[in-house]
């Protein structure tokens, strides 16, 4: 696809910069090894190529001092077991979405997306100037890891349906891939929410092992036809308004690593943090009309009955995550304080101005 040409393209300019700024040590520590794990397929556009820009953009910003190895899912360990991988040592890091380890502590879901939650530019304020990273070490700590954002999705769709969802009533007993709290949302409507990592969807779906699936948006998700199995894809994704992804290290690795090489790194992260939510802007419109006109996709927007149950059942899953530990509850309670602070200046902001936009130019 388009692997070299990333490859080869300049960094974003902010994180370009800061990268620049950093200068190696006088005396070098020696080379050290960093081998990634992902949760991703290998080559996959958007999600699988970004991880492998990460990679590739620490061992050329260290200059060869940091030498990276990358596996995708599956080529060294499962999709899932990524994260035991590196809390382990048996690798460095893993890319992926924190909301996979949900099951090892529900507040990792926050460090991904929560129903009904923050949009990319709220999450980034919260993690970077609003105590989001302080909260976010304290629990992966408990584990042994260190985790950094490297990738956000922006906004997601709410899915790809094998029939047409038009009441609460018709979401009973469909078998839906859909991790995260959001899995747990749609369990309280009744539906089976399944665990599945990318690379497994496709077939699941095709052979009716699952009636529905969410994966990211029109551009992450055309290359993996899913519109071959199920032609409904809704909209909004109520699970994930802003799908924030990590990068995260084994505890004690980070602790040994230099000032130089932590900067260099969180540089690196930071910057393709900010590619892959530009890239999926980018592309998300042109691929949605290939979708549509090539594919014979039917958009469908979720009904306003739907969308209240959604918001019902996402209350009862909040509290029964409060509920599971200290930590729970004060990373929740954080989240939310700043969803409301930051979400409320961007409804008199930004919103409040695209609407009027739109309307005004008939979009």
């Amino acid at each position: 696809m388009e692997r070299r040409k990333f490859l080869r393209s300049a960094s974003v300019a902010g994180a370009g910069v800061a990268a620049a700024t950093l200068s190696a040590p006088a005396i070098s520590a020696g080379k050290k090894e960093l081998v990634i794990v992902s949760t991703w397929p290998r080559d996959f556009p958007g999600l699988g190529l970004s991880a492998q820009r990460l990679a590739a953009r620490i061992t050329e910003l260290s200059e060869g001092r940091i030498t990276t190895k990358y596996f995708a899912a599956g080529e060294r360990v499962g999709a899932f077991d990524a994260f035991d991988a590196v809390a382990s040592g048996n690798a460095q890091a893993y890319i992926g979405a924190d909301y996979y380890w949900k099951g090892k502590h529900p507040a990792f879901s926050f460090f991904t997306s929560v129903p009904f939650g923050m949009t990319t530019i709220e999450w980034n304020a919260w993690i970077k100037f609003m105590g989001g990273q302080a909260l976010w070490d304290k629990l992966s700590g408990e584990f042994g890891i260190k985790a950094l954002p490297c990738g956000a999705t922006g906004t997601q769709m709410g899915g790809w349906f094998n029939k047409e969802v038009k009441t609460a009533a018709d979401l009973k007993g469909l078998k839906m891939r859909i991790p995260g709290l959001g899995g747990d949302v749609m369990a309280k409507l009744g539906a089976s929410p399944v665990s599945l990592p990318g690379g497994q969807i496709y077939e699941n779906l095709v052979s009716g092992a699952i009636d529905a699936t969410e994966w990211v948006g029109p551009y992450n998700d055309y290359f993996l036809k899913f519109y071959e199995a199920a032609k409904y894809y809704y909209y909004p994704g109520m699970h994930e308004p802003g799908g924030g992804l990590a990068f995260g290290m084994n505890a004690k690795w980070w602790g040994s690593l230099s000032k130089w090489e932590q900067a260099l790194i969180t540089a690196a992260c930071m910057e393709e943090h900010a590619a892959q939510y530009e890239e999926a802007a980018a592309k998300n419109g042109e691929y949605l009309q290939k979708l549509i006109n090539d594919h014979g996709v039917k958009l469908r927007q979720f009904s306003d009955e739907i969308y209240d149950s959604f918001g019902d059942a996402s209350k009862a899953v909040f509290e029964e995550t409060r509920a599971h530990s200290k930590l729970a509850a004060e990373i929740h309670d954080a989240y939310q304080r700043v969803l409301r602070e930051v979400g409320g200046w961007q409804k008199i902001g930004e919103v409040a101005f695209t609407q009027q936009r739109n309307r005004v130019l008939g979009m």
